[in-house]
């Protein structure tokens, strides 16, 4: 709503909407401002390095010529005549190139020893112009991390002028170990006052241990929305006294830890037994030198008359507009009704289905409203502006995805691809052309000066996309799986997924037995991975040196009704998972509960790296499954084509508003493939075709050479998609 829109409700509704998105944006900020130290202070970091390797690449050549240089005048010193006098050998041994030489190797050893800390100390006035107003934030410890917060206190009177110097009684424990020797300057009166530290190394060491907390958990903001304490992410104590007995019928797991643990400890027995005995048949991976080897990829073979049959199918679909096609799925399912406006608006279009149409293909085709109203002869920018903001919202576009995608799983050709109990998801990077929170560098596609960001998806075994999350290049995929399965409201009952090396961590392997997901990713690294076991003196023969970690199961025990009380409040949806992700990644060495996580999930992978390697059907399951993801981000590049498919701006809500109506369109395009696909499949089978269902499953509904994304759109009168002629087999 403007202020316009606001003055039309009664002042006690006006004024309470107004105090609400007050606190909103409090929270807000606050997350804002926590991101943005991250984002600067890791920048920061990643400069000085860089700076740091470039000092090092030029005096590394001046360091080894003055090194030569001093050791061939060590070897003259050595060989000289005893009656020669110093000033004739000082002379025999050019003295300004000997101390150019010196200066040169005491520069290299200082870039060595402290080149770090002197590149992050002339960057510290910079950090001085906003450190002052950060540590100001009402920050609060959680236990262990008290001494953290007394720094920030001890930070913010020096800054206001109530004490002295900075001494070693001041806590400085969270100063890097190789920055501790240059921290402490000698009292120089020689009297018996405590030695001084430097102020400047402290507080840019302050300001990295603050980041890094604001990470763990260790300091909060209570009144923040996803940096705040730990607990207060999950179920309290006294809501998980009422809960707890229907949270762990509703996960379906025992009250007993031992008997979750006897159930994982039968099925990694049988996984190793299995695997065991397969080696010496194993195509796929062997055991040489105590090392798992791979024999040949996982990649899935595409045989000649899967070829022919995607050919053939892909020249039978007629060429559609985005706009027909869009209103052809409207008619089979409706998802327009979706779209309900905020309360108070007030109709100012004559045509607001066309309208609403034409802003979902603005947005998901990249072109932007003004080029929209551009390209249609009866819509104008106004309008279209006016439905984008009364209709589109993250609860209006994720509705209409949810009886798009529920529409398609109740299509019986969809069942062709799978039952809709298996996804996948993965990140699709797009430049982005302006600064914000969720770009960041990513060379490797990008180069070290543009920025990105990426697109998560969630795709299911029928190809559809249930879940879209715009997220940073920066972190870890792996801590936005969960946000997407447990957000889904779709029809679609997520009981297996799968991705790729970068979306797992251990957590993950430990969270998803507890929320009923077997999750199974394929791992670049498969080699490299350690494989744990719980009983050491069980013999599984040739994988003896494999197994070399030991499962602390006193620990996971210890822990088990915590565990659960976690795994409840994700799947009860109270803290978007992301953030619990995040804090168990960045969870101190000593967390209980994260180390019994770490360990559930090591006995996680342990099992399915020995199914990977020895069960060929899970490989092409899941690499089946990745591949549906990938044919997804073929046609999501097809049809954001405006722009150089890159984001204008960096506005979360304007970039979520794209990537949203993007997902839609590619949905409906599936929707739209998959009705004439079967219509395709039933003439050629008509025909006499043999069309096999094992085919069928490898060709994928997301085809889009057919579909017209751009040109002038809503053309009188409407445009139905051509009629193909017979199809016939390439």
């Amino acid at each position: 709503y403007d202020a316009g829109d606001l003055r039309r409700f009664a002042k006690p509704k006006r004024d309470a909407l107004v105090a609400c998105y007050l606190v909103e944006a409090r929270k807000t900020l606050l997350d804002q401002i926590i991101e943005m130290n991250d984002l600067f202070l890791t920048g920061t970091n990643r400069r000085a390095r860089n700076s740091v390797e470039k000092q090092r690449k030029i005096l590394r050549r001046r360091a080894r010529d003055g090194l030569h240089r001093v050791l061939g005048a060590v070897d003259a010193l050595v060989a000289a005549d005893g009656a020669q006098t110093v000033e004739a050998f000082r002379d025999g041994q050019n003295p300004p190139a000997l101390i150019e030489a010196a200066i040169a190797c005491r520069a290299y050893e200082r870039l060595e020893s402290r080149g770090h800390l002197d590149a992050m100390l002339a960057r510290y006035g910079t950090l001085r112009q906003y450190l002052p107003a950060f540590f100001g934030l009402p920050f609060e410890a959680a236990s262990g991390s008290e001494t953290l917060l007394q720094a920030v206190e001890i930070l913010r009177a020096l800054d206001a002028g109530t004490r002295g110097p900075l001494t070693t009684n001041d806590p400085h424990g969270f100063v890097a170990a190789e920055w501790r020797p240059h921290l402490v300057t000698a009292d120089k009166a020689g009297g018996k006052a405590p030695d001084k530290l430097d102020r400047a190394i402290w507080e840019v060491s302050l300001a990295f241990a603050v980041r890094d907390a604001l990470r763990a958990g260790g300091l909060f903001l209570a009144q923040s929305r996803d940096h705040v304490s730990f607990w207060n992410l999950v179920y309290d104590d006294r809501s998980w006294q009422e809960t707890r007995e229907q949270a762990y019928g509703r996960l379906d797991l025992p009250t007993d830890g031992q008997a979750f643990l006897d159930r994982l400890a039968a099925e990694f027995d049988r996984a190793a037994r299995a695997a065991q005995r397969g080696l010496a048949g194993n195509h796929f991976a062997a055991i040489r030198h105590g090392r798992l080897t791979l024999k040949q990829r996982d990649a899935m073979p595409v045989p000649r008359p899967l070829r022919e049959l995607r050919a053939t199918i892909g020249a039978s679909l007629g060429r559609v507009r985005i706009e027909d096609l869009l209103q052809d799925v409207d008619e089979w399912c409706g998802f327009t009704r979706a779209f309900q406006p905020l309360g108070g608006y007030q109709p100012r279009s004559a045509d607001p289905h066309r309208s609403l149409l034409a802003t979902l293909i603005a947005h998901g085709t990249n072109l932007g409203l003004a080029a929209m109203s551009q390209s249609v002869d009866t819509l104008t920018a106004d309008a279209l502006q006016d439905t984008s903001r009364w209709f589109l919202r993250p609860a209006t576009i994720k509705a209409a995805n949810t009886i798009m995608v529920d529409h398609h799983h109740s299509l019986p050709f969809s069942r062709l691809w799978g039952s809709g109990d298996r996804s996948s998801s993965d990140g699709q990077r797009f430049a982005v052309e302006r600064d914000s929170l969720l770009g960041s560098p990513y060379p490797r596609y990008f180069g070290y000066y543009d920025r990105a960001l990426q697109l998560y998806t969630h795709t299911s075994d029928q190809h559809s996309v249930y879940a879209t999350q715009a997220i940073s290049c920066a972190p870890r995929e792996a801590g936005y799986v969960l946000s997407g399965i447990l957000d889904n409201d779709t029809a679609l009952d997520i009981r297996e997924h799968t991705l790729d090396t970068h979306g797992f961590t251990e957590h993950l392997f430990g969270l998803c037995p507890l929320l009923g997901i077997a999750f199974m990713p394929r791992l670049k690294d498969l080699p490299d991975q350690v494989l744990s076991r719980i009983d050491r003196a069980t013999d599984y023969g040739a994988l003896q040196p494999l197994l070399r970690g030991r499962i602390n199961v006193a620990l996971i025990l210890e822990q088990w009704d915590q565990l659960v009380r976690l795994a409840a409040s994700l799947k009860d949806r109270l803290t978007p998972a992301h953030v619990v992700m995040q804090r168990l990644a960045n969870a101190n060495a000593s967390d209980r509960l994260a180390g019994a996580l770490t360990q559930l999930g090591r006995l996680m992978k342990t099992i399915h790296i020995l199914r990977y390697i020895h069960e060929a059907p899970l490989r092409d399951a899941i690499q089946l499954q990745l591949n549906r993801g990938e044919f997804r981000h073929i046609l999501a590049k097809s049809l954001f084509f405006a722009n150089w498919g890159s984001f204008r701006s960096g506005d979360y809500e304007e970039v979520m508003n794209k990537a949203s109506c993007l997902s839609l369109l590619s949905n409906a395009v599936l929707v739209w493939n998959t009705v004439h696909i079967a219509r395709i499949v039933a003439q050629l089978r008509t025909a006499g075709h043999d069309v096999n269902d094992d085919d069928l499953a490898r060709v994928s509904p997301l085809m889009h050479a057919h579909v017209i994304p751009n040109g002038s759109y809503f053309q009188s009168p409407r445009q139905r998609a051509a009629p193909a002629p017979e199809p016939a087999m390439a």
